[in-house]
């Protein structure tokens, strides 16, 4: 994705403050809201003219953690207890009690497209779970490279505790660390409210904003902009990806089950 030229104004008097503010922003700690629009409004010199690939003026997070229960425009993801509306293979995925598992390491997806949307829903991890929230996907049989991953793993079992921290819950896979680790022990139920919206991905889990995303800014197929390296199958940027795409959850991965519940979609 070729970069735009963007003016940046603002009230800061120095090339270096200014670094230092678009450094702040590169970290991408936690959700916050930083007006760059204008960093040199004030300035002396002349405003600096920078090359950032489609950087927004402002990012905004959601007005809310988790929303309301009883809060209109929702609507299940699978409505059918019989999973009619979904598309996975045959006698993988079942609901029981109220509860979504799969007894495989198979994909359930939405058979409906999602462009700008609000999902949440709750989860509960066995010992080592491994699984995850996957949305903006353009091709399902070849989900892993044409997608985002929002990771689900049980980050109390040693083999995840000792993963890299974006392979640990909350984390966009592969690209982006949870700015805190926030997931409950195996056999309680968690949740995650994830906002989609244009190129931007917030994702609140368990009461807390965890992680948000700019796509726009991954645009390197091998290293994320920190610097670290990017696992070699999700080898297309992100920045590439389609803003419009089916969301699935990932069944039985490395062994261990996940079960899933309260699933529904709010489209913005």
């Amino acid at each position: 994705m070729a970069p735009t030229t963007q003016t940046l104004a603002a009230e800061k008097k120095t090339n270096e403050d200014l670094a230092a503010a678009l450094e702040k922003y590169d970290q991408q700690t936690a959700p916050q809201v930083y007006t760059l629009n204008g960093l040199l409004k004030k300035a002396k010199q002349k405003p600096l003219e920078l090359r950032w690939p489609l950087a927004p003026a402002r990012i905004e997070a959601p007005a809310y953690i988790h929303p309301a229960a009883g809060e209109s425009g929702w609507e299940p993801l699978f409505a059918n207890p019989a999973l009619t509306d979904a598309n996975f293979p045959a006698g993988i995925w079942s609901i029981v009690n109220g509860e979504l598992t799969a007894t495989e390491d198979q994909c359930i997806w939405s058979k409906n497209t999602y462009k700008d949307f609000v999902l949440d829903l709750e989860f509960k991890n066995a010992p080592g779970t491994n699984s995850g929230v996957i949305v903006r996907c353009s091709e399902t049989d070849n989900w892993i490279p044409n997608s985002i991953e929002i990771q689900i793993a049980d980050d109390h079992a040693t083999q995840w505790a000792n993963a890299p921290a974006n392979w640990q819950c909350g984390a966009i896979f592969g690209r982006l660390a949870a700015s805190k680790h926030n997931v409950k022990k195996a056999g309680a139920w968690n949740r995650y409210t994830i906002t989609c919206k244009g190129r931007e991905i917030w994702i609140a889990l368990n009461g807390e904003m965890v992680n948000y995303i700019n796509l726009n800014r991954w645009v390197s197929p091998t290293h994320n902009p920190d610097g670290s390296a990017i696992p070699s199958w999700l080898s297309k940027p992100a920045a590439s990806l389609q803003p419009e795409g089916y969301i699935g959850l990932q069944g039985k991965h490395a062994g261990a089950p996940v079960w899933f519940r309260n699933v529904r979609v709010r489209r913005l």
